[in-house]
């Protein structure tokens, strides 16, 4: 089935068409109109040069008028091999129909609303007989069976059109054209680029992205960008200000080679603030630690091997160390974030 876009917005135009597989472009006096486009023949031409193939109204009050407005048009500039020329279905529609096709034009019978008007254009020779499926459902009318009906017409008599199924409101038109065997299919960018959309579908990728991550990241790229550290003689204060600066809840205490000492936690503070008052600020951070053997983790380790320490050990922090000295730290929140750990 071929699929069109229904525009004449150029920036979703653009957009639609990097997906690379669109048979052309469909547009409508109106959709200029509503777009403030004045200038409809340098709109047209500059759309030509946009798509494989264009749609575009060709009108007259009589057949002679409307061959003379496509050969205008082609005149302008538009090729006749990708342009197709839409024609609303009336006595001088199908005439003009006939009479572009004896030219070797494309030509598309549209504001088709009975199968009888489709019958028409086929016998005149259209290349597409577009039933306008939206707007005959708000007018109550059971437009799905129209379109089978113009299917079955062209399978059993062989004619040489294709029924296109426009006035696409929403997903499941789509999904009715494809059932009904509908031969091309006209819809709005707003519809189309949801159509690979599915709740199950994302979750099912997230999984996969999360569990490609925890196999192949290793711990020291997600290593948190704040390394918070304070030596053995400096004091709970400045703990509470490396804290505070770097925004973790915790920092790495080292002595003064740089090896791990501890770790120090906002958790700590809390406890030492509430049994030793606010004088434990001034004191060595030695004397407040609350772990002389922080849970740590080595920076080449799988990011597997980080979330499993995080839910065996419930801590909100861990130490990463690289030959043995404390290089950063990972933050349970990070991870969290990554959609790594729920």
């Amino acid at each position: 089935m071929e699929l069109y876009l229904d525009s004449v917005d150029f920036k979703e135009i653009e957009e639609a068409f990097k997906l690379g597989f669109l048979a052309g472009l469909t547009t409508t006096p109106t959709f200029m109109h509503r777009h403030g486009i004045t200038d409809i023949d340098g709109a047209m031409l500059k759309l030509a040069k946009m798509v494989p193939v264009l749609q575009v109204e060709a009108l007259g009050d009589t057949a002679e008028e409307v061959l003379a407005e496509a050969e205008r048009l082609l005149a302008l500039g538009l090729s006749k091999e990708t342009t197709v020329f839409k024609i609303p279905v009336s006595n001088e529609g199908v005439r003009a129909c006939k009479m572009l096709r004896d030219k070797g034009l494309l030509v598309n019978v549209h504001l088709v609303y009975t199968l009888n008007q489709a019958y028409m254009a086929m016998a005149a020779g259209a290349t597409y007989v577009c039933p306008l499926v939206g707007r005959l459902q708000d007018q109550g009318h059971d437009a799905l069976e129209l379109v089978k009906q113009c299917v079955q017409v062209v399978k059993q008599y062989g004619y040489n059109t294709k029924i296109m199924f426009s006035s696409v409101r929403h997903a499941e038109h789509v999904r009715t054209a494809l059932i009904s065997g509908v031969h091309t299919i006209t819809a709005p960018w707003s519809v189309m680029k949801n159509l690979t959309i599915n709740n199950f579908t994302t979750l099912g990728t997230d999984q996969f992205i999360e569990h490609t991550r925890l196999m192949t990241m290793k711990v020291k790229q997600v290593i948190h960008a704040s390394n918070p550290q304070v030596k053995t003689t400096q004091t709970v204060f400045d703990a509470l200000s490396q804290m505070t600066e770097s925004g973790l809840g915790a920092v790495t205490v080292v002595n003064e080679k740089g090896e791990l000492a501890g770790i120090f936690t906002d958790g700590d503070l809390r406890r030492q603030l509430r049994d030793n008052g606010k004088a434990i600020l001034d004191q060595p951070i030695a004397s407040a630690l609350g772990s002389a053997n922080p849970i740590t983790v080595n920076a080449e380790a799988l990011l597997h091997d980080a979330v499993k320490i995080f839910k065996d050990k419930g801590v909100d922090n861990i130490i990463v160390l690289e030959n043995n000295l404390p290089v950063g730290m990972v933050d349970i929140q990070d991870l969290v974030k990554m959609n790594l750990i729920g």
